[in-house]
């Protein structure tokens, strides 16, 4: 069991891609983990429908192995199509989804949405970045299924956290531990003190789902994996009834004007602008405030809206210090092969531009 099993390369989105060891007990834990998260499921009767890649460890894990472990029917199709997954989920009867928040935009904002039969889903999982409040709502009203946040990395095969399927379900939030995982917050300077209820610093787990390391880079292993326990890098909170909330990444906190701002909580915002189908926000350079708040957003089909406009409806919603400076619109971002936002990429053409224009 602790032979090694793969080798997963993280996604590279904040950096360069590192090979996560991965053993036998790693991938067969994960997928015990998952099956136990989800009782009501039964063996031999689901319909998966799989669209993110099994090269990637959310789908190996959380799609394809927990579906080979309870014997069910797996619908393959090789990429995302918005068109083709709701013709599948309509053809095969497809009970459960696995996919990422990319995908559910994309479901929600279908102009034919309506024409196709989605009944037969129960549970759809959001994974490999956060799931926003109002996407979740508006999938919800359109299927009458459920679509749950869980919460995972490359580091812990994948997933450490998931809402409960028929319990208490708290919107924004990644949920509970998986069973044997121990969670708690500790202060971001030493990484030693453990930290109180409501209090953000950042998440570290501890489980059999977690890695070796990773492949030959002994001095990123021991950075990562102290005392047995694996430091995420993101920044979380837990509430007094257990649940734990995902502020943001450690490496994306923007520091403007003395504050500590969370590029979630702005997305958020922006999200629950009737226009705004995808947002995402970064922080530039910035001489007087230290680093300025930068919003790239895509419009609804159809749709048109002012920088202006935009940030009028975001006074309304965040706090002075919290509204980004600098809106521009775009027709896509620049993602990951399963759909996450590569902000290292839109900085990197900020500093680009910054430096042609000296």
């Amino acid at each position: 069991p602790t032979d090694l099993a793969l080798l997963q390369y993280t996604g590279g989105t904040t950096g360069v891609p590192k090979g996560v060891m991965l053993t036998h007990k790693n991938m067969v834990a994960n997928a015990l983990q998952c099956r136990y998260w989800m009782p009501s499921l039964r063996e031999g009767n689901e319909v998966f429908l799989a669209v993110v890649p099994f090269f990637h460890v959310y789908g190996m894990s959380a799609c394809m192995n927990l579906s080979i472990y309870l014997g069910t029917t797996l619908v393959l199709l090789p990429r995302f199509v918005t068109k083709d997954v709701l013709h599948t989920i309509q053809k095969t009867k497809s009970t459960i989804f696995m996919g990422v928040q990319a995908m559910y935009v994309a479901i929600n904002n279908f102009p034919d949405v309506k024409k196709y039969d989605l009944s037969t889903i129960k549970v759809c999982i959001s994974g490999a970045g956060p799931l926003h409040v109002e996407v979740q709502r508006q999938f919800e009203a359109l299927t009458g299924g459920k679509l749950v946040e869980g919460y995972g990395l490359s580091e812990a095969s994948p997933v450490t956290h998931a809402n409960p399927i028929h319990g208490k379900r708290k919107p924004g939030s990644i949920g509970l531990p998986f069973p044997d995982t121990e969670v708690k917050i500790v202060d971001i300077e030493t990484g030693t003190r453990t930290l109180s209820i409501e209090e953000v610093g950042e998440l570290v787990v501890q489980g059999p789902q977690v890695m070796q390391g990773y492949w030959q880079k002994p001095q990123e292993t021991a950075a990562v994996l102290r005392n047995g326990w694996l430091h995420t890098g993101d920044m979380a909170k837990m509430d007094d009834e257990g649940y734990f909330f995902i502020v943001d990444r450690k490496k994306d906190m923007i520091k403007t004007r003395g504050e500590n701002v969370y590029p979630r909580e702005v997305e958020e915002a922006l999200f629950r602008h009737p226009k705004v189908k995808d947002a995402v926000v970064v922080g530039l350079p910035d001489s007087f405030s230290g680093e300025k708040i930068k919003a790239y957003l895509i419009l609804k089909e159809g749709e048109s809206a002012t920088s202006e406009e935009i940030l009028t409806f975001c006074r309304t919603e965040l706090s002075k210090f919290k509204v980004p400076q600098e809106i521009e619109f775009r027709k896509e971002l620049p993602k990951t092969i399963i759909g996450k936002v590569l902000r290292r990429v839109l900085i990197e053409e900020e500093m680009k531009k910054l430096k042609e224009s000296k």
